[in-house]
């Protein structure tokens, strides 16, 4: 499994511009680039103090790490690739910094971030899964450790049958900014 710090592990990262991205730094983490569309959208958008986030998945170094519906193991004879419930609140965090990514591409700076106002998280999931709530803890707790007060959310966890790319997770986020 790959960890968040390694979403963007390479040559010489420059020093962080905001005193987010040195939030992120001290956690070891840093923004990537932001992902590529796979279809016909953008990665986010603006509307009056708001940015809204498409759907961002768990890319690393523009891969996705695993793919497969999320399962304990329990729940029943799949023979489709599964993704351990732990493993996964690692991708959702990594959909997070993703998102955060895409929220900077078009507001230039995320300490002009108010607020994280919603994270809307879906889960690709075996029948039987209901630990949807713990997976996107991943994403949640990302943002609380990195806006404070300004990152508790309203939220949406969501079970769904399959994503794009047969990834595990999917996360978007709406955030307000001055």
């Amino acid at each position: 499994m790959t960890s968040p710090a390694e979403t963007t592990s390479g040559a010489e990262t420059p020093a962080p511009a905001s005193a987010v991205e040195q939030r992120l730094a001290e956690l070891g983490l840093a923004l990537p680039e932001v992902a590529a569309p796979v279809a016909a959208y953008v990665p986010a958008v603006v509307s009056g103090n708001y940015v809204y986030t498409s759907g961002q998945l768990p890319f690393v170094n523009g891969k996705l790490p695993a793919t497969g519906k999320v399962s304990t193991g329990e729940e029943g004879q799949s023979e489709e690739a599964t993704v351990a419930p732990e493993d996964a609140k690692v991708y959702a965090e990594v959909c997070a910094i993703n998102a955060l990514a895409a929220v900077k591409s078009v507001i230039g700076d995320l300490d002009r971030i108010t607020r994280i106002v919603k994270v809307v998280g879906f889960v690709s999931s075996d029948p039987s899964f209901t630990g949807q709530p713990g997976v996107i803890n991943g994403a949640s707790e990302l943002l609380g450790k990195v806006f404070g007060d300004a990152g508790i959310h309203a939220r949406s966890a969501v079970g769904v049958a399959v994503l794009p790319l047969d990834s595990p997770v999917e996360v978007e986020l709406i955030a307000e900014f001055s």
